[in-house]
């Protein structure tokens, strides 16, 4: 019997709710993989509005990345 085959075994005897959690675990688990398959958070974009700093203020410059990503 594949580990696969035992926990499918097991998962039959819960009652649904529990099913679901071992759903949500199994998916949590599965999001938690990708993450760290792609590494630490890159941050390339820190500082890139600094030249606007002096311009604008933080609510501003914020309205003002929204609209140049809507571009």
């Amino acid at each position: 019997m594949t580990i696969t085959d035992y926990i499918i075994e097991k998962l039959n005897t819960l009652p649904d709710t529990k099913q679901r959690e071992v759903l949500n675990f199994v998916e949590a688990l599965v999001v938690q993989g990708r993450l760290e398959q792609q590494g630490p958070l890159q941050q390339e974009w820190a500082g890139a509005l600094k030249d606007f700093r002096d311009k604008y203020t933080s609510l501003e410059l914020q309205r003002k990345a929204s609209e140049w990503r809507s571009d």
